[in-house]
């Protein structure tokens, strides 16, 4: 396993750490900004969401490369299925492809799926997972053309009804193997998958191939809400470093982006504190 104790070179931020994802909240920071935050203490990448991004992606994309940080991925693809989704699969497709375009855009070489929950009309995930196999695998020859990797990622059970039917890696990795694309792969964040006993099992049926991206954050023992009161890493119960030694064996080594929602704390802090803290905690509890 990788040591970070006197390097944090592989450290990225995800922009949803700053609240900036979110209207209302956070400090208000220019993409300029936080690229210039992150290169002054030495961040390896950025991760930006689309909200921020609007018709700027090639400038934004430009000016990271020019600070010396890699824009690591663009979150996130439009919900797929379920209540929340657009209706009508001609909408989700096309802005699933407008995502497409603005990663390219921003030569980020992933772009991240929420896949949607459990689709109205139906009950359980299967039928919903039906959907979003034929939904990503519509877009995956589009995405390889435009060079960008598409990255399922699994969210806690918790959202399983509205934000995705898609709760384990396993099933991520089922899906990967159904669709058979080279460019689809899944994306591992310690919030959704901490609780998961088979998570290294899973992990090794992915390999290195498939594992196209690594979140870092913390999950509180008394979280106050599921969406908004992430923890900041070693401040909750995951085993932080025994997820990412799994990682790593499984033949990941890229970069381990910091997604951190936290509307009652973190959000609260002036950008720059946050910044410094996320150094000190990948460091030392990562």
């Amino acid at each position: 396993m990788r040591d970070f104790s006197n390097d944090h070179s592989a450290l990225a931020l995800n922009t949803a750490t700053l609240g900036h994802n979110v209207e209302g909240f956070g400090a208000g920071w220019t993409p300029e900004q936080v690229i210039d935050g992150c290169a002054a203490r030495g961040y390896g990448g950025v991760v930006f969401w689309r909200r921020e991004i609007g018709e700027n992606s090639v400038a934004i994309g430009e000016r990271a490369k020019a600070a010396g940080l890699k824009v690591a991925g663009l979150c996130r693809s439009p919900f797929l299925v379920g209540p929340l989704a657009a209706r009508g699969k001609e909408a989700i497709l096309d802005d699933f492809f407008a995502s497409i375009d603005m990663a390219a855009g921003l030569d980020a070489p992933v772009l991240t799926i929420v896949v949607g929950g459990v689709e109205p009309g139906s009950k359980g995930m299967h039928d919903s997972l039906a959907l979003v196999a034929e939904r990503v695998a519509a877009a995956c020859e589009y995405a390889a053309q435009a060079g960008v990797n598409l990255a399922l990622e699994p969210l806690h059970p918790v959202y399983g009804g509205d934000r995705s039917c898609l709760v384990t890696v396993r099933d991520a990795v089922d899906l990967c193997e159904r669709i058979g694309a080279d460019n689809l792969g899944i994306a591992v964040d310690v919030y959704h998958v901490w609780w998961d006993t088979e998570l290294s099992i899973q992990l090794r049926r992915a390999g290195a191939k498939r594992i196209h991206g690594f979140h870092l954050c913390d999950w509180l023992a008394e979280t106050k809400d599921v969406l908004f009161d992430r923890g900041m890493m070693g401040d909750g119960v995951a085993d932080i470093r025994g997820i990412r030694g799994s990682v790593e064996d499984a033949g990941y080594d890229g970069l381990c982006e910091v997604e951190l929602f936290s509307k009652e704390n973190w959000w609260k802090r002036d950008p720059n504190e946050v910044l410094d803290v996320l150094v000190e905690r990948f460091r030392t509890v990562c």
